[in-house]
């Protein structure tokens, strides 16, 4: 009997789990969507909310390995994101999320030993493994 008093809600009414599975959590995409998407937009096409109130637009993620002869450039992309390797001066729209992600990774774990540059290392890696996954096929 639907809708009978103390009848059980289905699992996706509760956004439950059903029994003897694990929630899969995205890291990649999480990382992108709060952190890249108000420029390269949801897609990684570079139309993001925030794309107009930059200087220059902000580039297609999804074909960086079409105009890189088939090959997504990892290295590059990984330095793009960390910018570390940025001139201390110089036009550049880009937020440094190197730096970021070690302040906001100092003020989390506070002081609680961590290994700073290998969390930072891991969210540049699951970023560059999700924007992998947006390639143009």
């Amino acid at each position: 009997m639907a809708g009978a008093a103390g009848a059980q809600p289905s699992p996706a009414q509760t956004n439950a789990q059903p029994p003897g599975q694990q929630r899969v959590i995205d890291v990649g995409r999480r990382e992108f969507d709060a952190n890249c998407a108000s420029c390269h937009g949801r897609d990684g096409k570079g139309k993001g909310p925030m794309a107009d109130l930059l200087r220059r637009s902000p580039p297609d993620l999804t074909q960086l390995a079409r105009s890189n002869g088939g090959i997504l450039p990892i290295n590059r992309l990984y330095e793009s994101i960390e910018g570390g390797k940025v001139a201390a001066h110089g036009p550049r729209d880009m937020p440094i999320w190197g730096m970021d992600y070690r302040v906001r990774d100092a003020e989390y774990y506070g002081e609680m030993p961590y290994d700073a540059e290998a969390l930072v290392r891991a969210r540049i890696l699951s970023l560059v493994e999700y924007i992998n996954r947006l390639q143009a096929r």
